[in-house]
């Protein structure tokens, strides 16, 4: 059986995740912007009320993998401050501009880790040569990549999955994320070979406010949240 892993971007979604089966929660903040690191008490009170691993994604902006001092500070702080609250792992990784992994930095990050669960995320989409970077990561010491091929979608990007799972011999786990839902990931698990899964499962709610004039203003249009049915119906699909 393989496993999925479920991005939650709040508390109601970390624990939706687990109630559709999920096998581990991806935790962030605005997963409409690729997640960023979320609050204290999102961490604290997810890791408080999950059974299932829980990986806490530190990225402290959107946009590029390229930081600065301040920056990767920053970051060493969060996966420090995640360790205190016995979360069992982190998911980071950063570029340099010539779109290579920074091998410097992410050495902060494993040291800083050690002892808890390692994942590379999707900054390993933007490297110009996938195949060299799957080894400076495995040399890093990560247990995990998160990746789409290179595309918009691990779907689109299933050769490229396939060629990097083949690859990895079993020396760290490429894990498919991005456009993956109950109606394609059997065929995507057949495509790449892959055991490990990550997807958002998510859906839109309304607004819980009565008067809706906070949608002219950018503001109050409701939420994005992890759908336990759909949840299910993936751990069904990869059973």
């Amino acid at each position: 059986m393989a496993l999925l892993e479920v991005a939650a971007n709040s508390v109601a979604s970390a624990f939706a995740a687990q109630e559709g089966g999920a096998g581990r929660v991806e935790l962030c903040a605005c997963l409409e912007e690729g997640g960023v690191t979320p609050s204290h008490g999102t961490i604290a009170l997810a890791r408080e009320g999950l059974n299932v691993p829980l990986y806490v994604l530190i990225r402290p902006r959107a946009g590029d993998f390229v930081y600065e001092n301040a920056e990767v500070e920053a970051m060493l702080d969060d996966i420090a401050h995640c360790r205190a609250l016995g979360c069992d792992g982190v998911v980071v990784g950063a570029l340099t501009a010539e779109g290579e992994v920074d091998v410097d930095v992410c050495a902060l990050f494993v040291r800083a880790a050690e002892g808890m669960g390692l994942t590379f995320h999707r900054a390993f989409d933007l490297v110009e040569d996938q195949s060299s970077a799957l080894e400076t990561v495995i040399d890093l010491g990560f247990e995990r990549v998160l990746t789409s091929g290179g595309m918009r979608s691990a779907v689109a990007g299933a050769s490229s999955i396939a060629r990097l799972v083949a690859q990895a011999g079993g020396r760290i786990v490429v894990m498919p994320g991005a456009g993956i839902e109950p109606g394609n990931v059997l065929d995507l698990r057949e495509a790449t070979r892959a055991r490990e899964f990550h997807a958002s499962a998510k859906k839109h709610l309304p607004s819980a406010m009565r008067r809706a004039s906070g949608e002219a203003l950018g503001m109050g249009a409701g939420e994005i949240r992890t759908d336990v049915d759909t949840v299910r119906a993936l751990v069904a699909a990869l059973a």
